[in-house]
């Protein structure tokens, strides 16, 4: 297939892509990952950039203003170069470092540590076997042989060789006298044997524990002899380049031609470049990596497997599997020993995954007494309630607005996104911290809630969520799309103009709080259940360990219960594939809490719509249900 020269400026990159291929795909060939919400429909306008020489086809410019059109600017995800092209892409299209949470092991905010299963084996392991040598009188086959001893001395059964270790067999246990160290994985009820080794010399094991999520990865390189983490990194998902929310990857792995093998390559590379950095790092050879554990949402685990995830969206909304079963990492392209398993933690349905089964397990709701929520919010807002009795869980569509996206000025937590705020009363000062104190280039997820609260404070919107009329501060100002609040004024800001909230995004703040809330309410009514008898709050996730929970509880998104009731756990997921890559009994447990998981599916009747409509207010239109704002 013929193809074409694209020039990246300012970075001076150049890439030949194949005709046909968009702007945008021709930047992530090229390295360099372009922002975009809308899964290359040409709405979001987030990719926009610069044809510097040659010509373009383009599809739509979508939001583009007629002027900015007549300057040459395009949207990446729309246009197709025409023969050689340069391109210029400007800092507001790119994608930069999401600031990613990796397990906290040391926060003491979790119960399951790699302690409490230190009497069980890894899912990969070496094994020292010595066996007695044949006679006469004992003449088993080799491999049987090998078999009973590792049955009757050492309990493991329930193994199978693969044909290539039955071939050296013979030679390797005469040529180390005996004595040999085998190498197990435990797959689905049984033991591969992997290897047959003289026990002379050892190598290194390995295994890596994933977190695949919608916006970010992170990935932990784990010493599978000692349990000891030796490395961990995290960056953004390179899917984030074809869609913010799973929904709109969904429609794009089913609509768009190759598009599901895209999502795959764009997962697949992310983790491979984490991979790549650990290995560098610790100088070590990507062939002792010998078994990956994953943890994701069901619709980043079936991207990541490359199954269809098509049916997820729609009703009655079913996955192609909850469980996948364990492949091998050649198959998927992970570069670590291509013979390593690959497993996901079990999900529950289309919209409650692994990811959240690992966080029930890790904080221990699921063996307690306690009446417990768990909360993971972002563009979904997943919810479990239970105790060790029983186990029920939801997901609401609280949209993207908390993961930065559908509000004008909203951002991911990159350095530079203001993450606390607070306005003064009367609304003529703000007050803000941002990531890395860089100057502010816009607001993300956890400022927004500090901002909902902070301005209903201080009263410059109302329990609607409309600004209040009258009101003197220069800040409330009359916009393009209506009233609209300035939080920083353009000669304080990184990019040269004012960062705003307008009341097209308070609305939108306000319906993501209302699914949250509606959610634990729904759940909560489901087993005739009132907000107090929660006993303890688990906030898990990269945002939920950001939110100022008393803030949460002002808009109306958290229970009102007292503040010593909310645990952040951090990096929930990461940490329960860590320690399912650990230990097979945690594994096992974890099989069986999703299986104890009933999912409650919102659509069905109007119980949620209900409550949600409910919550549409500041907080709430019943008030009584948060009496401690009353009392302040």
């Amino acid at each position: 297939m013929p193809k074409t020269k694209v020039v990246f400026l300012p970075d001076d990159v150049k890439v030949k892509v194949s005709r046909g291929q968009t702007i945008l795909q021709a930047a992530a060939k090229a390295g360099i990952m372009l922002r975009g919400a809308c899964g290359g429909g040409g709405s979001c306008g987030r990719c926009r950039v610069q044809l510097r020489k040659g010509g373009l086809s383009s599809a739509g410019t979508g939001k583009l203003p007629p002027e900015e059109s007549e300057k040459g600017w395009v949207l990446a995800c729309r246009s197709i170069p025409e023969g050689e092209v340069e391109v210029f892409i400007p800092e507001t299209s790119r994608l930069v470092e999401h600031r990613v949470l990796l397990d906290e092991r040391q926060s003491g905010l979790l119960a399951a540590t790699a302690e409490d299963f230190a009497d069980t084996a890894p899912l990969f392991r070496r094994q020292v076997v010595k066996l007695a040598a044949p006679t006469l009188a004992d003449n088993r086959d080799d491999g049987g042989r090998l078999l009973w001893a590792l049955e009757h001395e050492y309990g493991i059964v329930n193994t199978r060789f693969s044909r290539q270790v039955l071939a050296d067999l013979p030679r390797t246990l005469r040529e180390s006298n005996w004595q040999v160290a085998v190498e197990l994985a435990a797959v689905d009820g049984f033991f591969e044997i992997q290897g047959v080794k003289p026990t002379t010399g050892k190598d290194p094991v390995f295994g890596l524990a994933v977190d695949i999520g919608t916006t970010t990865a992170a990935v932990e390189l784990v010493d599978l002899e000692t349990g000891e983490v030796v490395g961990t990194a995290g960056t953004y998902n390179r899917q984030a380049a074809y869609g913010d929310d799973v929904i709109t990857r969904i429609i794009y792995a089913a609509e768009m031609p190759g598009g599901r093998a895209k999502l795959q390559e764009a997962v697949r590379e992310t983790i491979n470049g984490l991979i790549t950095d650990l290995i560098n790092a610790r100088q070590i050879d990507r062939n002792d990596i010998r078994a990956v554990v994953c943890a994701g949402n069901t619709t980043m685990v079936h991207l990541f497997q490359g199954l269809d995830p098509t049916f997820i969206r729609l009703e009655p909304y079913v996955p192609s599997v909850n469980a996948p079963p364990p492949v091998r990492a050649a198959e998927l392209g992970l570069e670590v020993n291509p013979t390593a398993w690959v497993y996901c933690l079990p999900g529950v349905a289309s919209y409650v995954g692994g990811d959240i089964t690992g966080g029930v397990w890790v904080t221990r709701l699921s063996a307690t007494e306690e009446l417990s929520l768990f909360l993971d919010i972002g563009t979904n807002g997943e919810i479990v309630l239970g105790n060790k009795e029983w186990l029920m869980a939801c997901a609401c569509s609280a949209g993207p607005a908390f993961e930065g996206s559908g509000v004008s000025c909203g951002m991911r937590a990159v350095p530079g996104a203001i993450e606390a705020i607070r306005v003064v009363d009367g609304g003529f000062e703000v007050i803000y911290n941002t990531i890395e104190n860089k100057s502010p280039t816009g607001i993300c997820g956890s400022g927004f809630i500090d901002l909902l609260s902070s301005l209903f404070k201080a009263g410059v919107i109302d329990r609607s969520g409309r600004f209040v009329q009258g009101l003197q501060t220069p800040r409330v100002r009359g916009g393009e799309e209506g009233n609209e609040f300035v939080v920083a004024w353009a000669g304080e800001t990184g990019n040269g103009a004012d960062i705003t909230v307008t009341q097209a995004d308070l609305q939108n703040l306000l319906r993501a709080k209302a699914a949250v809330f509606a959610g634990v309410r729904t759940l909560l009514a489901s087993l005739g259940l009132e907000l107090g008898a929660v006993q303890k709050v688990f906030i898990a996730g990269g945002f939920g360990r950001f939110i100022n929970a008393r803030d949460a509880i002002m808009i109306g998104m958290l229970p009102d219960v007292p503040l010593e009731r909310y645990k952040y756990v951090g990096n929930s997921a990461l940490k329960a594939a860590r320690l399912g890559l650990l230990s097979q009994k945690a594994w096992e447990e974890m099989k069986k809490i999703a299986g104890r998981i009933t999912n409650v599916e919102l659509s069905v009747g109007n119980k949620f719509m209900e409550e949600f409509v409910s919550a549409l207010f500041l907080p709430h239109t019943d008030v009584t249900l948060f009496s401690s704002l009353q009392k302040g």
